[in-house]
């Protein structure tokens, strides 16, 4: 009953998508919006069809505005790439694409990382507003988005992503579905099933999401996904050089104390290959919706549920106690006893259950063209294992909502303007409960308007949130407000080639669990600290871009810089506490500078096939004013891929080759490089005119030992192995 009456009263304040996207079926709004736009000539297909970098996309809706510039940071991943990536977690999914790494922290748990944010910088959204979970707050706690319900799902930089919260700093990723039918089926009935097969952790993944017609414009749909994976297996050594050194020096220690069996265990586990331990899998979703579509107004709404158990591997040597009242026992001579944890494999049970409404009204006439509405409520909860022991219970209610006017254009002006809520209840339960009960809330106003001056194409966005956060336990509340704004401007040098800057200054406030955290955190086995006095955190940025897309020929590159006062970060104190690593919340100015390229050439044809070459290259360099390095920042990367394509079969060749990361953080080790050479192969049965697709791929097909620096346990859950993978897509 909390949680409905908290989506009740939210209702005033409503919601809407921040991005509409488009299915396989055409949107009405989207429809009538399109109806309004000069189309475009018809031109040849791209150099490359599969994850694109758009400038411009006539597809994608972001808040009812379809401009060219508003896109000039979005990468898409749909179709057949899309199924050729898919994975268990999100974060994991979206690593080939352009300035995209992932935290990785195990197979059943991974977020994006986008330009080196990640956490409480990167907000992860389905169908315009979050996934309603505490993934931001802990690298291990898993997202709440299965992929293999999206269609598609984009990448967002740029003045744009002030429209979806503060917490977007380094941008925003959104899974689109259609769990809520956006159309009515043209036959009936819509159906698409997904199965997948992986040789690395024995996965086992299937999926389907069916829509049907009920008549009088009302939509039925129902989805459900399962995936299994058994531990992992991995290239080369579990244990980083660092670890393996540690183990190695252990066990010399071991033997000279003349314990043989510990020293034996030691060298066991410096010299340990292949599954990585704990770390199988097991997911679960369903999911229920209805909508009522007409030509000028669409209401729907949905339930789902998305369950999952992941283990957690541990670090060699983590393990903490902490010590119990229990009287005086005769056996000890009166001291306090200890028991000791961290020996028992940790493993995580999660559970939400989440409620979404969606609805759009067109005006007929009038300055607002359309108004959009946003709500999701979800149940959350997960438990953290000790073997069979319960360590620590999270639990989480929450609320999101945004009501949203699009602008009707006028004269090469339009945009889009409203209002956002968030309310969020959190309590961890047990004795390893890091954070105290907390409450978050979250009040924001924002705009975005665009202008169209032909060549010129002007931008600017603007956002000013409230946010207050209590931890009644400790006596603490802080309230903060905070400002954003952007401005973008592109040049259309030519119909094919677009120039464009964007600025902006973007403030965020401290997250509850940055402010509020003091105490052991079994999954991440650290001993985790907040500071209740963080200021908010602010930043001045700044990116340009060059777009080029002639026939036969795609070109964009990306440099961003931002530079932060109050930078929040989590820094390694070198001490510990009930024997972990301790790692407090600090804030220090900092600076974060890159790049991400990615370009495309068709090379020629033959034989029936277009010989297409493609790259992508991403680079951040991240320091804290005083302090170093900021920790886990992915290092220079480079992909290039050499792809067969026809209407029946695709075939590609990739290379991946990722560079040491030697530039770190004190008590951070450093990363060894890698190459990846990967290959897959897609054959579409009745060509592209039907939506059928098998494809099988070869991913680290030399079986290389492989780590990502941005993720908090790189040093002993390293990427998977040679892993061959089928999937097949069939939809009707």
């Amino acid at each position: 009953m909390k949680i409905i009456a908290a989506f009740l009263a939210s209702a005033a304040l409503g919601a809407s998508p921040a991005l509409a996207q488009q299915t396989n079926q055409p949107d009405p709004e989207d429809q009538q919006q399109e109806a309004a736009q000069p189309q475009p000539a018809a031109q040849e297909p791209p150099a490359h069809e599969g994850h694109e970098h758009h400038e411009e996309a006539p597809e994608i809706v972001v808040t009812g505005v379809r401009q060219l510039d508003i896109l000039a940071g979005t990468s898409v991943l749909s179709g057949e790439e899309l199924q050729r990536d898919v994975r268990g977690q999100i974060g994991e999914t979206l690593t080939r694409l352009p300035g995209v790494s992932a935290t990785s922290f195990s197979p059943g748990a991974s977020r994006p990382v986008l330009r080196g944010f990640q956490g409480e910088r990167v907000r992860v959204l389905t169908d315009g507003i979050g996934s309603i979970d505490v993934s931001s707050t802990s690298a291990d706690h898993a997202v709440t988005i299965d992929p293999l319900t999206a269609e598609r799902v984009e990448v967002l930089h740029g003045p744009a992503v002030l429209l979806f919260g503060s917490q977007a700093i380094g941008g925003a990723v959104t899974v689109i579905d259609r769990r809520i039918p956006r159309s009515v089926p043209e036959e009936g009935v819509h159906g698409d099933v997904l199965g997948v097969l992986g040789s690395a952790a024995e996965e086992r993944s299937i999926g389907g999401a069916f829509d049907f017609a009920l008549g009088s414009g009302f939509v039925a749909h129902v989805d459900g996904t399962l995936r299994k994976s058994d531990d992992l297996r991995t290239g080369g050594f579990v244990l980083s050089p660092e670890l393996r050194e540690e183990q190695f020096e252990i066990a010399e220690e071991e033997l000279e104390e003349g314990h043989p069996d510990e020293a034996a265990e030691a060298l066991e586990l410096a010299n340990l290959r292949g599954e990585i331990p704990n770390s199988a899998t097991e997911q679960q979703t369903v999911g229920i919706g209805l909508a009522l579509i007409r030509d000028s107004f669409n209401i729907g709404g949905s339930i789902s549920r998305f369950e999952s158990n992941y283990g957690v591997p541990s670090r060699p040597g983590a393990g903490h106690g902490h010590h119990e009242e229990e009287g005086v026992e005769e056996s000890d001579g009166g001291e306090d006893k200890e028991e000791e944890h961290g020996e028992a494999p940790v493993t995580i049970d999660l559970k939400q259950t989440r409620y979404d409404l969606r609805g759009g009204y067109e005006f007929g006439s009038g300055f607002f063209e359309s108004a959009r509405l946003r709500m999701g409520a979800a149940n959350y909860e997960h438990t953290e294992f000790e073997g069979e022991e319960v360590g620590t219970v999270f639990k989480s209610d929450g609320v999101e909502g945004r009501l949203e006017f699009a602008q009707r254009e006028q004269g090469g002006w339009t945009g889009a303007s409203g209002v956002q809520y968030f309310t969020r209840d959190f309590a961890a339960i047990g004795p390893e409960a890091f954070v105290p009960p907390n409450e978050s809330r979250q009040l924001g106003l924002f705009t975005l308007q665009e202008i169209d001056l032909g060549r010129v194409g002007l931008e600017a966005a603007a956002r000013y949130e409230r946010s207050r956060a209590e931890a009644h336990t400790l006596g603490l509340e802080r309230t903060f407000n905070a400002f954003s704004a952007a401005l973008g401007a592109s040049y259309e040098v030519d119909p094919r080639v677009r120039v464009g800057l964007n600025l902006s200054r973007s403030e965020r406030a401290p997250a509850a669990e940055e402010l509020f955290a003091n105490g052991p955190h079994i999954a991440t086995q650290a001993f985790e600290i907040g500071d209740p006095n963080l200021d908010t955190e602010k930043s001045i940025g700044a990116e340009a871009y060059v777009r080029v897309e002639k026939t036969g020929f795609e070109f964009n590159v990306t440099g961003f810089a931002n530079r932060f006062n109050d930078f929040i970060y989590q820094e390694e104190t070198g001490f510990e506490e009930d024997e972990l690593p301790v790692f407090q919340h600090r804030q220090a100015d900092a600076t974060f500078y890159g790049f991400e390229a990615e370009a495309s050439a068709r090379l020629f044809e033959a034989g029936g096939f277009r010989f297409v070459a493609d790259a992508v290259a991403d680079y951040v360099r991240a320091t804290i004013k005083g302090g170093g390095p900021v920790p886990r920042i992915p290092p220079l990367r480079l992909l290039g891929g050499l792809e067969a394509q026809s209407d029946q079969v695709d075939g590609r060749v990739e290379v991946e080759w990722v560079n040491e990361q030697d530039r770190v953080a004190e008590f951070e080790n450093p990363t060894d490089g890698f190459t990846l050479f990967n290959a897959s192969l897609a054959w579409r049965p009745w060509g592209k005119a039907r939506e059928a697709s098998l494809v099988l791929s070869a991913n680290n097909i030399f079986d290389v030992e492989a780590r990502r620096h941005a993720s908090f346990t790189k040093d002993f859950v390293p990427l998977g192995g040679r892993d061959i993978r089928l999937s097949a897509r069939f939809g009707f």
